[in-house]
């Protein structure tokens, strides 16, 4: 049976919040194989995304009855090409009409059409790269009845904002990642500060020195109980300060929970979007390291990838970032582009958010992985940064 990797836009609303996820199915051949997707989505049901986020499911190929061999579950919308129901065939109609799942449709030139054909849509998705914002501006006035307008592959932040100004409700892409990072700038205080902690603990100073540290920025240290508390870390017991943190998991395992004070850090309106992006990519290459590097490494695979968006989130070049961090050789060379052994965890994770199916599974052949072991990290991966949020 034919692998099927699953690749991944968040859908923000006009505030920037991550309000959903789209999942691309991604097929060796073009055609697809509808049963070896609905193989594939069964087989990660113990790991598929909880909670108030909807998943949508893109089938990045004819869509075919055979996937509804799946049963999504009760977050899944599924999203309808816009040819699917024009073949006269009416096996697809017949179950969809059988299935409870939300639908998306995917509006195309049979949009009329597809809307009279009884299906109760959802959402309604109009692709920028398909129609200019006057455009969906006016299909948007025309469908609005029919279903919550979406837009889907906003690659910059002008293609974002002239889709928040059609009317639409939310839109799907990356364009956060295309945000420009301005030279010249210098860290901010609260930023340098949490800097010189993490510093400060990678260094094994004094427990005393570090506590003395965070009781600089009080909210510092209610941030990192919080995190090291969380469901996402898994702890047995309950932390109650940073002395009884260093007791309990000492100084190697507290870079990955302070790793997290830097990442939440920003005030920008699109940092939730990128702490939510840099978190999943810390898990998954984390995850992904699992059986392939020695153990001491994952937490340093974890923060390589959480922290591949801090020029962004932090509004500074990353060199200048890592000029006042005392990070591992392994870390500042993946940052910097200059490669090292974690360049195939990171290639993997960059990979699961791009439209290139040919890409993701060239990267999991690299590291010997199949679609299943990449898809279900993914998941877990997301799941984490949710629970993070």
């Amino acid at each position: 049976m034919p692998e099927v990797f699953l690749s991944r836009q968040p859908v923000l609303n006009r505030q920037g919040k991550i309000i959903a996820n789209r999942f691309r199915l991604n097929f060796p051949d073009p055609q697809g194989d509808m049963s070896a997707a609905a193989a594939a989505l069964t087989a990660l049901a113990e790991v598929w995304p909880q909670g108030e986020k909807s998943v949508f499911i893109s089938a990045g190929a004819p869509l075919g009855p055979d996937l509804l061999l799946w049963a999504p579950p009760e977050n899944t919308v599924l999203e309808i090409p816009p040819y699917a129901l024009g073949n006269g065939d009416g096996a697809l109609r017949a179950e969809l009409q059988a299935h409870p799942c939300a639908l998306s449709l995917d509006f195309g030139e049979d949009g009329a059409d597809n809307l009279a054909s009884g299906l109760p849509f959802r959402f309604i998705g109009f692709d920028v790269d398909s129609y200019s914002p006057a455009q969906i501006s006016g299909l948007v006035a025309k469908t609005k009845a029919f279903g919550i307008p979406l837009a889907f592959n906003t690659d910059t932040p002008q293609e974002f904002q002239a889709a928040m100004d059609s009317g639409v409700s939310a839109a799907s892409g990356w364009f956060f990642k295309r945000l420009t990072v301005p030279a010249g700038k210098s860290l901010n205080p609260s930023h340098a500060h949490i800097i010189r902690v993490l510093n400060l603990v990678r260094n094994n100073e004094d427990v005393a020195k570090i506590e003395t540290a965070l009781k600089q920025d009080v909210a510092l240290s209610y941030k990192l109980l919080r995190y090291i508390n969380s469901v996402g870390f898994g702890l047995s017991c309950e932390i109650q300060s940073f002395k009884h943190a260093v007791t309990i998991l000492g100084y190697d395992k507290l870079n990955k929970w302070l790793s997290l004070l830097l990442v939440t850090a920003s005030k920008d309106p699109m940092a939730p979007a990128m702490m939510h992006t840099a978190l999943t990519r810390g898990r998954l290459m984390e995850t992904l390291g699992h059986g392939l590097v020695d153990r001491a490494e994952y937490d340093n695979l974890f923060i390589a990838g959480a922290f591949s968006l801090l020029d962004h989130m932090l509004g500074v070049p990353m060199d200048q970032v890592l000029e006042a961090m005392h990070l591992p050789e392994t870390i500042t060379d993946l940052l910097l582009g200059r490669g090292g052994i974690y360049q195939p965890f990171y290639d993997l994770a960059l990979a699961t958010e791009a439209l290139d199916g040919e890409g993701l599974a060239a990267s999991a052949a690299m590291l010997g992985l199949k679609a299943d072991d990449v898809n279900r990290a993914h998941l877990e991966a997301l799941s984490f940064a949710d629970k993070m949020e």
